[in-house]
């Protein structure tokens, strides 16, 4: 159904931007550093992180801006309603109890990766991954995973839609050789992901596929580099192709 301009709120849609600029790695934010990312003027994005200052949204200590736990009333309830965490969660536990190291499931969400489930063992990144937390496509395996079950031409477009920025040393950011390194995650039905979104961390990546063969989410397990053999599909592939089958019967 499309739904015409002048039937949406404008400002609304700024807010909703503003909010979106954090994350993880940036949950301190000032005015200037808003409006860049949700590239809006100053004067509106004071606007926008004031409003959210006054309903509760957001804290502000005369300078930087950071969200509050109220926020997460926004998420809440889309992942209540969402069958996928409440399915993948008690396999991911298992298969973290089973092989020592940390598993998540995420969906795509344009160019980013949407963590919807996680199971733990130990604290792997700089920044905590928590259902909910973001992080972009074309660095991650899971992102990778997932982009492989697109088009090329829809891949390239995501992968153009938004900034690369290099994470690390390591990072992939030219489309074309990104596009490259999928195509092999296509040709060998899972991807390796080595200390491109943080030295020291290393993933390796499934697609999960439903009932009907769609691909509707992707998961991993993540090790820090030292705990880790070089051969990631030799020690891990079959975990997790253990659980992917085990997910695809239970996937609607």
């Amino acid at each position: 159904m499309t739904i015409e301009k002048r039937d949406t709120m404008g400002g609304l849609a700024k807010g909703l931007a503003v909010i979106e600029t954090f994350a993880a790695d940036r949950p301190r934010q000032s005015i200037a550093e808003v409006a860049a990312a949700a590239g809006l003027d100053r004067a509106t994005a004071r606007r926008c992180l004031l409003t959210l200052a006054q309903l509760g949204y957001a804290d502000w200590d005369g300078k930087y801006f950071t969200l509050t736990p109220r926020v997460l009333r926004l998420g809440t309830a889309c992942l209540a309603t969402m069958p996928l965490p409440q399915i993948v969660q008690p396999l991911l536990d298992e298969l973290s109890d089973r092989i020592g190291e940390s598993s998540s499931v995420s969906i795509l969400d344009g160019p980013e990766i949407v963590y919807v489930a996680r199971a733990a063992q130990r604290r792997v990144m700089t920044i905590a991954l928590m259902p909910g937390s973001r992080l972009p496509a074309y660095c991650t395996s899971m992102g990778r995973a997932m982009l492989a079950a697109l088009p090329e031409d829809a891949a390239r477009r995501l992968l153009e839609a938004a900034p690369r920025p290099s994470r690390t040393p390591r990072t992939l950011t030219d489309v074309d050789a990104i596009l490259a390194a999928i195509a092999e995650v296509r040709r060998l039905g899972y991807a390796v992901n080595d200390q491109e979104v943080e030295i020291g961390l290393r993933s390796i990546a499934v697609p999960l596929v439903d009932a009907r063969g769609r691909v509707v989410a992707a998961m991993n397990i993540g090790l820090a580099v030292a705990a880790g053999t070089d051969d990631l599909a030799a020690r891990y592939l079959p975990e997790l192709l253990r659980a992917r089958d085990a997910l695809r019967r239970l996937l609607p």
